[in-house]
């Protein structure tokens, strides 16, 4: 079993194969889910900043204005001015009045508790297509990259040793690992193996040292992956509600079509129903507390994401960490799935940023299956120098 998941390894790598990896990797070349919305120009709140990375795969290419959908730069047309000055400009606090089962109530612009960057803040966003910008290798290494990856864990998110730390801090640390490894796959996998030649293609010793010469970080991956899954599973009744408009009606159907049969797959929900249980956490008296404790650390997380000094790098960070952070605002801002204590609301753009992470993740444990050995030998076995050749070949 995947450790504190509710699913095994090898149903994973099944369901993964034949049923979510198809499925995603079609769903982000759609319109909808390929224009992501995000801030590329901040300064770094912790650090001087070291300036961009001058190296060409760094860069990100912005879209122009004419390209991304125009439902897209059309505001939201919730509350009406009345409605929200009774409410302070809360459009939280105000009460739901409807009796229908309609879940999805219009795309909303509000921030995400557990994030740092404020989504409604316009005018400082740019939209990015993301098929033009792949995660990928930018040749962004050395103190500056360590030092982001050594902020998130010292500051936020310290490695547990043995028990001491309690499930709910234990699950942050391991979110963030496998995220981590995650990005270092997608690094190995599409590498810049010769610079004269601009050939790129899987560097597997690079896969090895990473990732899976680690049985943690792999197991790490899979966690997170499952957890994602859930919280997508999770909020099933508000995405297939959901308005995937981008002005083009054929496409529009087709994302459609595709979320339905992500969030209803009759293979998942036999294989896999539940693939994380989210109930077990905050149980304690001090579980409010906690909570709030832990979604500072993760909003730290999320601002670190500023100072990365490589454009591309900061871009594919924030939209996973946004992601991240849907998924933890889904899971854990309300209760139960019938009986919300407050009903879920999402932005387009946190939408976007749930799915292409989950499809980074898919992408992430369907490479390491393929390219590793069968994932429970990867666990039992113990780092040594003479498994390194099966890595290679």
């Amino acid at each position: 079993m995947v450790e504190d998941c509710c699913c095994d390894y090898e149903t994973v790598d099944s369901i993964n194969e034949e049923v979510l990896h198809p499925i995603l990797q079609e769903l982000v070349t759609l319109p909808f889910f390929r224009y992501f919305k995000v801030k590329l120009w901040c300064d770094c709140p912790f650090w001087p900043d070291d300036g961009m990375c001058r190296l060409r795969d760094c860069s990100v290419c912005e879209c122009p204005e004419s390209e991304f959908p125009e439902p897209f730069k059309k505001p939201y047309n919730g509350l009406s001015p009345d409605n929200m000055i009774c409410q302070e400009g809360k459009p939280q606090a105000t009460v739901d009045r409807t009796l229908d089962t309609k879940v999805f109530k219009g795309w909303v612009e509000t921030d995400n508790p557990w994030t740092y960057d404020d989504e409604t803040d316009n005018a400082e966003m740019t939209y990015v297509n993301l098929q033009l910008n792949p995660e990928r290798y930018t040749g962004y290494t050395g103190d500056s990259a360590r030092r982001i990856w050594d902020s998130v864990y010292k500051e936020n998110c310290p490695k547990y040793p043995s028990e001491e730390l309690c499930q709910e801090k234990k699950a942050l640390y391991k979110l963030i690992s496998g995220l981590h490894s995650s990005i270092s796959v997608h690094i190995a996998y599409d590498y810049l193996l010769d610079e004269s030649a601009n050939l790129w293609g899987h560097n597997l010793p690079l896969l090895y040292d990473r990732v899976l010469k680690y049985p943690e970080r792999v197991q790490n991956l899979y966690f997170t992956y499952l957890f994602v899954l859930r919280a997508v599973t999770k909020a099933a009744d508000y995405l297939e509600q959901a308005e995937y408009n981008t002005g083009n009606p054929e496409e529009d159907l087709k994302t459609q079509s595709l979320v339905k049969q992500l969030l209803y797959n009759p293979k998942l929900r036999s294989a896999c129903p539940l693939p994380f249980d989210e109930a077990k956490l905050w149980q304690g008296e001090n579980g409010p507390e906690l909570k709030l404790e832990i979604q500072k650390q993760f909003r730290n997380i999320s601002a670190i994401m500023d100072c990365v000094g490589c454009e591309k790098c900061r871009l594919w960070g924030k939209l996973q960490v946004l992601g991240l952070g849907t998924a933890l605002k889904i899971l854990f801002s309300v209760n139960g799935d019938n009986h919300l204590n407050q009903p879920l609301q999402l932005q387009r753009n946190e939408v976007i940023a749930l799915v292409n992470l989950l499809n980074r993740l898919s992408e992430s444990v369907n490479f390491v299956h393929e390219k590793g050995p069968s994932i429970e030998e990867v666990i039992k076995q113990q780092s040594s120098p003479t498994v390194k050749p099966v890595f290679l070949s």
